[in-house]
């Protein structure tokens, strides 16, 4: 290979290797950005509030209980949309998780939705070029693959577990910095399980609060809500909250 052809094979590669991005590289993500714009226009964010769950709790009760195995798998596979088009829904789907699965089964089934909707963001930001991506999301982008490139699989269960950073951003930034996916999925699996957990535990105690409310013929008030199972779970939310702030100042600090 000639000097000159050499030269032009580098020009048009960026780190590790892999070809300047084309337009094509871009047609995942604009299919997400896509989905997202087109969900909110038809208005199908309004089935992802709490709202939605109260006024419907019993028509979902019944279909849940009328389809056994379509219920789950459809859950799984809305969650999993609203985390690959990143609607800020997660929290809400998986309280709907506990509120209709119950807390364990509830929380295993968010848990699978939104790692294998988070896997495929990271799958779509693979195809861009990680060198291409990284000079646009600047300092942020630096501190993270210092961390990455120490523990990758450390590193990423940190960022799930004490969930400081916005969960879109942590879907796609080891994409950038070439995490294995397996890695990535399992990190991702294992760090989310602590939140999920918590939320689930949260819409069980929801379910049982609505229960008695109609049971005693009146509508359930914040007043209805302070029971055990809201308090462990508002207990359980706030110790997360605090890892989050304990790790971000121990643990990351370290690494970076």
């Amino acid at each position: 290979m000639n000097q000159k052809a050499a030269g032009a094979n580098i020009s048009g590669n960026c780190d590790g290797g892999m070809p300047e991005p084309g337009r094509w590289h871009f047609v995942p993500l604009a299919i997400i950005a896509a989905g997202l714009v087109l969900g909110y226009a038809l208005g199908w964010h309004q089935y992802l509030s709490l709202d939605y769950l109260g006024q419907s709790r019993q028509a979902l009760k019944a279909f849940v209980a009328a389809n056994p195995v379509i219920a789950p798998l459809g859950f799984v596979v809305l969650y999993t949309l609203a985390v690959a088009f990143s609607f800020p829904a997660a929290s809400v789907l998986t309280i709907f998780g506990g509120f209709l699965f119950g807390w364990l089964f509830g929380g295993v089934l968010a848990i699978v939705g939104a790692t294998v909707g988070a896997t495929i963001i990271f799958m779509a930001a693979r195809t861009f070029c990680s060198g291409y991506v990284r000079e646009r999301v600047g300092s942020v982008a630096t501190k993270l693959s210092r961390g990455f490139e120490k523990n990758a699989f450390a590193y990423l269960l940190v960022l799930r577990i004490a969930p400081f950073v916005p969960f879109f951003i942590v879907n796609i930034a080891p994409a950038l910095f070439k995490v294995r996916l397996r890695t990535y999925i399992v990190a991702t699996f294992i760090g989310i399980m602590p939140g999920a957990f918590a939320y689930a535990w949260l819409g069980q105690g929801c379910d049982s609060v609505l229960i008695a409310a109609r049971n005693a013929g009146q509508q359930a008030t914040i007043r209805d809500l302070v029971t055990p199972q809201i308090t462990i779970a508002f207990v359980a939310l706030a110790l997360v909250a605090a890892l989050a702030a304990v790790v971000k100042k121990v643990w990351i600090s370290r690494m970076l």
